[in-house]
């Protein structure tokens, strides 16, 4: 558990690992298995074979209005939009940047929790990057989520429907470049991941199950992140689901780590790595090393040069991320000389690297941005 300062906003290094208590949202069809929407629809008094319709409209057609379900009775109709099809978000803002086809939506919560999602369309895919709690607990000190503390964590339809709004829009041609689908879905929005396992590993269920059962999306188009929360990365791989891993490392020392990613304080560095070489042993899947420079803080040359020494020959790839900036923050990204000789370092080692697009920058969209500020 964390300690709060005067402002609600948590103390520097401490953690939140559970959420606090708060009413929950009612319960919609995509929190529930197959299995489950069946005995639901049962229990409403209507033939299970039911349940398969209203699975094909929602994962399928992306229709979560029973009363445009025409294959239904229209007494059906009434029920199944009160029992499973609550409305779980509601838009709040849109702000678009990069001639349209990146596009954060700010959304409000039944309960007035607010929350980021980022839609980034690009020639040849789109990728949902969605949030898994209102706020995080991780209070890493350059994120600005990180900084705001952890409001709840959200639910599995909750999670699911910000990629079906995504999805929507693009089948309804609002996103430049024509009708298209979402082929990606990365977990880096607001929260950490695998402290809300339960509800992200639900979700991502849904994403990668074949229509009806969920959105039929590759779970190779998957990405989880974490912070490097060692037990619950062990439980990820025993999962089946062959997602790939997104460790945020920022630092390959313990004493800088200490400071930049909290967690650290609980889980060294070698744990965490150590935790991912078993992940992608088990899975066959390369993990992705997250890295964001941040000038004369982490992006010296001998840090490079120790990072590639604890991550050459494994199954990975470093994802260098100029640091996005972020209100009142005191740091900013690395030099553009600083950051080219950061990646010869790494490449020296064997290490395959590459630095990410900052995508969204321009309206508080990109990696470490999503305040959800009204």
């Amino acid at each position: 558990m964390s300690t709060a300062s005067p402002t609600g906003a948590p103390v520097p290094g401490q953690l939140t690992f559970v959420a606090p208590r708060r009413a929950k949202p009612a319960r919609h069809l995509a929190d529930l298995t197959m299995a489950e929407r069946r005995a639901a629809v049962a229990e409403l008094g209507e033939k299970p074979f039911r349940a398969d319709q209203l699975s094909r409209h929602y994962f399928e057609k992306l229709n979560g209005d029973p009363e445009l379900m025409t294959d239904l009775p229209a007494a059906a109709r009434e029920k199944f939009a009160t029992a499973l099809f609550p409305r779980l978000l509601t838009s709040v803002r849109e702000m678009t940047t990069d001639g349209g086809t990146t596009r954060k939506t700010l959304w409000r919560l039944f309960d007035g929790a607010l929350v980021e999602s980022v839609l980034m369309r690009y020639t040849d895919r789109t990728t949902m990057c969605v949030s898994s709690q209102a706020g995080c607990g991780m209070n890493c000190p350059f994120c600005a989520t990180g900084q705001a503390g952890l409001t709840r964590n959200m639910t599995t339809a909750e999670i699911v429907e910000q990629v079906v709004a995504g999805a929507r829009a693009l089948g309804a041609g609002e996103v430049p470049g024509g009708p298209g689908r979402v082929g990606n879905v990365v977990f880096m929005g607001m929260g950490e991941p695998l402290a809300n396992y339960r509800a992200v590993i639900g979700a991502v269920r849904r994403m990668v199950e074949p229509v009806p059962h969920g959105l039929g999306i590759s779970a190779r188009g998957v990405t989880v992140s974490t912070v490097g929360l060692v037990p619950a990365i062990g439980k990820l791989a025993d999962e089946g689901l062959p997602v790939t891993l997104a460790l945020s490392l920022h630092a390959p020392d313990d004493e800088l780590r200490d400071t930049l990613v909290p967690i650290n304080t609980r889980w060294k560095v070698a744990e965490v790595l150590e935790a991912a070489w078993g992940y992608a042993a088990k899975t066959g899947r390369r993990v992705s090393i997250e890295y964001a420079l941040i000038k004369d803080i982490n992006d010296q040359e001998w840090r490079a040069d120790l990072l590639g020494r604890l991550i050459r020959n494994r199954l990975v790839h470093v994802n260098l991320i100029p640091l996005n900036p972020t209100p009142g923050s005191k740091w900013t990204a690395s030099r553009p000389e600083d950051e080219r000789a950061f990646v010869r370092r790494l490449e020296f080692h064997g290490v395959p690297v590459t630095v990410r697009d900052t995508r969204g920058r321009e309206i508080d969209g990109a990696c470490g941005q999503l305040a959800a500020a009204e």
